[in-house]
């Protein structure tokens, strides 16, 4: 596919974005240099593994898209030749010189660039339009080497990237230079060996028809001089002549250097190859080099044991603030809050004395979600955000975000949703895919925000065990996981790899956080709010009505013979349609006490929890998934949740009613 037309440069502030094309990255480099790190780091997700066509060679696939780019990301066999002597240098070969991908990279150790850089003179050979990603560049400063990759840049005439791929550094720009380099197709130098070979290659030219053998001219002349058996074969078919010449200009070679025009082909390469690298590498003390503050802290951050420690420390602490200071937070409020006006779902009276007790439950119900839960929430996300930790959690989850078809920027709504599930909905629009966005919403709706962890700990550690909570806790993720998985499996549409900037680290600044933690709640007060005092005026007026007692009647199969709850559990789950702590207070005003253990048995109490946990999200999360997805998706996630709930709550109580 050629590149796009009048690309002004390749200013990706103004690229044109091309949303119907497909172009085609190779990857191609030694084995061991990181190839399948930058493979992982540029896709992520729903990678195609198989064979290439008639060889037993694992071909990987996927799809990457990045700046409206859609690119198609192949990861060829790790080698260290293109001369088609193995499968493997075969596969290679031929698909970087008969498919012609719009770009390779070639992705080498900076740690060993002399070695790896005979390979890339011979993609050099191949003129294929070429980008370098000079990767491990952490382990070639640990050896002491520093490389200029913008001199190699300008001798290659190339972009160079350096990448540490294992931790997601460089990923970005190099995403960045594959995307302009589908637009200007950057075409390597012509890198000159000795006279002696530079002679025959350009005798073998002037006799060379032009497009020989379907590779480049100069690169069909080296192999001719070499003695290439497939590309002497192909040539002699229509020029016998050129190929007997060649051959007779590799025999001059063999008798001026006492060796195979091959051998000295690869001896000019590591000659070039040494050359080029002394120019560019610069060996220090390692002493000498200077850490800088975010490699210190990448020492940790993103170290495979230490980092795991920190990333748990951090949750921990998030979920410590919802289950324990939040939790004390929201109730003194409550409890002061009640001082002024008695919040009560469920009344009876006058029209007047409805609408304002129903507007007042449900402005304390928001007040008591935003003020303890979601603004300290926001608060220390926009704090580890602004740091920089943020991008490093998520690369440090993105393996585990893979499982379920996710990306690690999905752990961001994920851990939204254990404060408040309607921001972490509305957090999924940083996900490109719409495939992964809906998975991401769905899962999202699942996690036990603030107000579910209420009722678990409110009504299930209180009054059954604290062990029978955490089960209920463990199931809910054991489901996630899975339904996440199904889902990936299940649901139409692609899901591609994105690309994660990596910033330094530097101390957050007070007025973007408090800026940023602003807007985000401003805009979470916009929905949540009203869905609040308008659902619970309509649900508190219906039931002093008398007009939900039908409701009891029509769920009695449900709330009844599959679930053995009482049959007014009917409408306390309507009530926690409003907000799920809600069930506590409509489970209490029904039962004339706080004491659920008097009324309920502890089967019950812990069917409650779990359908609680599970069955529809509150009306201000159905809000927010219609607005990011339509009422079609709000609604199916809605009627998905809700038979889940009922099917695995039916199914608990069944299995653990003769046993408690």
């Amino acid at each position: 596919m050629s590149g796009c037309e009048d690309c002004s440069g390749c200013d990706l502030l103004h690229l044109p974005v091309d949303t119907k094309a497909e172009y085609v990255v190779a990857l191609a480099g030694n084995a061991n240099v990181g190839k399948s790190a930058t493979f992982n780091q540029l896709t992520g997700v729903d990678q195609d593994i198989g064979n290439w066509p008639g060889k037993t060679v694992e071909r990987a696939e996927a799809l990457l898209q990045h700046r409206g780019r859609r690119i198609r990301v192949i990861d060829l066999p790790g080698i260290y030749s293109i001369n088609a002597l193995s499968t493997e240098e075969q596969v290679s070969r031929e698909f970087i010189a008969h498919d012609h991908p719009d770009v390779v990279v070639n992705v080498l150790d900076s740690s060993a660039l002399e070695r790896n850089l005979f390979f890339t003179l011979q993609l050099t050979e191949l003129e294929s339009p070429l980008v370098i990603a000079l990767n491990q560049a952490d382990l070639a400063a640990k050896k002491g080497i520093i490389l200029d990759a913008g001199k190699l840049s300008a001798i290659l005439g190339v972009p160079v990237i350096p990448t540490v791929a294992i931790q997601g550094k460089g990923i970005a720009e190099l995403s960045d230079a594959i995307v302009r380099a589908t637009c200007s197709r950057p075409r390597p130098k012509t890198i000159r060996y000795g006279k002696e070979v530079e002679d025959r290659i350009a005798r073998i030219l002037a006799l060379l028809p032009e497009g020989s053998g379907g590779y480049p001219s100069r690169w069909t002349a080296i192999k001719l001089l070499e003695g290439d058996p497939d590309t002497v074969w192909e040539v002699r078919q229509h020029s016998p002549g050129v190929a007997a010449a060649a051959l007779e200009s590799g025999r001059e070679l063999e008798k001026i250097h006492g060796e195979p025009a091959a051998t000295v082909m690869s001896a000019e390469r590591y000659h070039a190859a040494e050359e080029l690298a002394a120019a560019v590498m610069e060996i220090r003390s390692p002493g000498d080099n200077e850490i800088t503050l975010t490699e210190k802290v990448d020492r940790i951050a993103l170290h495979p044991v230490l980092g795991y420690l920190l990333l748990a420390a951090t949750l921990g602490g998030l979920l410590v603030w919802t289950f324990v200071i939040g939790a004390w937070i929201s109730g003194v409020l409550m409890e002061f809050l009640s001082g002024i006006a008695p919040v009560e779902p469920l009344i009876t009276g006058s029209l007047p004395d409805i609408i304002f007790n129903g507007a007042w439950t449900g402005f304390v119900a928001a007040l008591t979600l935003i003020v303890p839960y979601v603004i300290p929430f926001y608060l220390v996300l926009a704090l580890i955000e602004d740091s920089g930790f943020l991008t490093r959690f998520s690369l440090m989850l993105d393996k585990g975000m893979h499982r379920m078809g996710l990306h690690g920027k999905a752990i961001i709504p994920l851990v939204l949703g254990f404060g408040c599930t309607v921001p972490a909905c509305l957090s999924c629009r940083i996900i490109e895919s719409p495939k992964q966005k809906l998975i991401a919403a769905f899962l999202v709706t699942l996690i036990p925000c603030s107000a579910r962890t209420i009722v678990i700990l409110g009504v299930v550690a209180v009054f059954v065990n604290i062990w029978w909570a955490l089960f209920l806790y463990l199931l809910v993720f054991v489901l996630i996981v899975v339904l996440g998985r199904l889902a990936f499996r299940l649901l139409p549409g692609e899901s591609v790899g994105m690309i994660m900037e990596m910033p330094d680290y530097h101390v957050p600044h007070v007025k973007g956080v408090l800026g940023q933690t602003w807007q985000r709640t401003r805009s979470l007060i916009g929905i949540v709010l009203p869905a609040y005092i308008i659902g619970s005026i309509v649900i508190t007026g219906a039931y002093a009505a008398g007009l939900l007692e039908p409701i009891n009647a029509a769920l009695y199969p449900v709330t009844v013979i599959l679930l053995g709850l009482p049959a007014m559990t009917g409408v306390v789950f309507i009530f926690g349609i409003i907000r799920k702590e809600m069930t506590i207070l409509a489970l209490a005003a029904i039962l004339g006490t706080t004491v659920f253990s008097d009324v309920l048995t502890p089967v019950q109490i812990i069917v409650f929890g779990l359908v609680t946990l599970l069955y529809a999200p509150c009306i201000s999360t159905i809000l927010a998934l219609a607005k990011e997805f339509g009422w079609k998706a709000a609604l199916s996630i809605t009627a998905l949740e809700t038979s889940l709930a009922i099917a695995l709550g039916a199914l608990l109580f069944h299995l653990i009613g003769p046993f408690l």
